[in-house]
């Protein structure tokens, strides 16, 4: 896509000029396009084709670019119809023309397609074979009385113990008598709160040693500190 720009005043009055690449605004002899005025710089601008767009950048030069009467400070999109100005130089932009192109849709012949269904006769079909997976059951799990778990745990049989004594249905003892617990001494009062016994708390000599060193150590950090001011002082005095 080729933009033009059409000068309307200055020393092109009347010309159109063709940009279809980045140009170089400015009296400089690199300029792509030279103004000769004295009010416009040596690189005064820059035409910047972007995606087949048209952009215009102002290279700080003294008496500014403009687009449509407003000077810009950062780069411009422009369109069909933009005055561009450079100093008093006016050029109007002219877009490229669009060509509409009609592409036509791709005819499609028709395609017929025959599909044969192809039957094999019975005899080649063999009979597969029906394999039936296996289930395993589980075990089923039979509940063991109070007994009997008793006497895998190498408990007497029934017919080894005392004969006095009388079994429930499932095997366990009954009329069995639960020991007593010791009495509670006539001195001792279970409902008296605890007292805890007090205690002096008496500072060791090694705790002592070990505040005197840290204080020292603090006296001594504070003296490091004056003296490095001090000497920054005396530094900054000499060196200045």
């Amino acid at each position: 896509m080729t933009w033009k720009l059409q000068a309307i005043t200055g020393e092109l009055e009347g010309q159109e000029v063709t940009v279809d690449r980045d140009m170089l605004v400015g009296r400089h002899q690199d300029a792509d396009l030279q103004l000769q005025a004295a009010e416009i710089s040596r690189r005064h601008a820059a035409f910047l084709l972007k995606d087949n767009a048209l952009w215009v950048q102002d290279l700080k030069s003294s008496n500014g670019t403009f687009v449509n009467d407003i000077r810009i400070d950062q780069d411009k999109l422009l369109m069909d119809g933009d005055i561009v100005q450079f100093a008093s130089i006016k050029f109007s932009v002219l877009a490229p023309a669009q060509i509409d192109r009609v592409v036509a849709p791709p005819v499609i012949d028709e395609v017929k397609v025959v599909v044969t269904q192809i039957q094999q006769p019975a005899e080649a079909i063999a009979a597969a074979e029906i394999v039936r997976p296996v289930v395993e059951t589980e075990p089923e799990v039979v509940e063991k009385s109070a007994a009997q778990r008793m006497n895998e745990q190498g408990m007497p049989e029934l017919s080894a113990r005392d004969a006095n004594v009388q079994v429930s249905k499932d095997g366990m003892p009954t009329g069995m008598g639960v020991p007593k617990p010791a009495p509670i001494p006539a001195n001792v009062d279970i409902h008296a709160t605890p007292i805890p016994e007090a205690c002096d708390i008496k500072t060791s000599d090694e705790c002592v040693k070990e505040e005197v060193t840290t204080q020292k150590n603090a006296m001594l950090g504070l003296y490091t500190i004056i003296a490095l001011v001090i000497l920054a002082i005396i530094a900054w005095l000499f060196f200045k």
